[in-house]
């Protein structure tokens, strides 16, 4: 995949709900309201990152999920981070 350009990125992010670009990478914030729930939102989201091949960088901390995105392997964000976020929405 082809790293994207800043207009290509914008472009991207506009089509997206709470998400926002943090440097090479995306990131939101799943507010799930508590600890038990905040993993479960995980274990529902680690099967798309298999399917996908794609791995986002997560972090749980009690009722928050924070997802990050990039593509590591491409230095930036590509069109995979963004089909990924857009998965990553239906399960919330």
């Amino acid at each position: 995949m082809a790293r994207l350009n800043d207009t290509e990125i914008d472009e991207r992010l506009g089509g997206l709900d709470g998400w926002e670009r943090s440097g090479d990478a995306i990131v939101k914030e799943f507010d799930n309201g508590d600890f038990k729930r905040s993993v479960d939102f995980v274990n529902r989201l680690t099967p798309v990152a298999e399917e996908m091949n794609h791995h986002p960088d997560l972090e749980i901390s009690w009722k928050t999920v924070t997802v990050t995105i990039t593509t590591h392997s491409e230095g930036g964000l590509t069109d995979g981070d963004f089909a990924l976020a857009r998965r990553i929405d239906t399960l919330d």
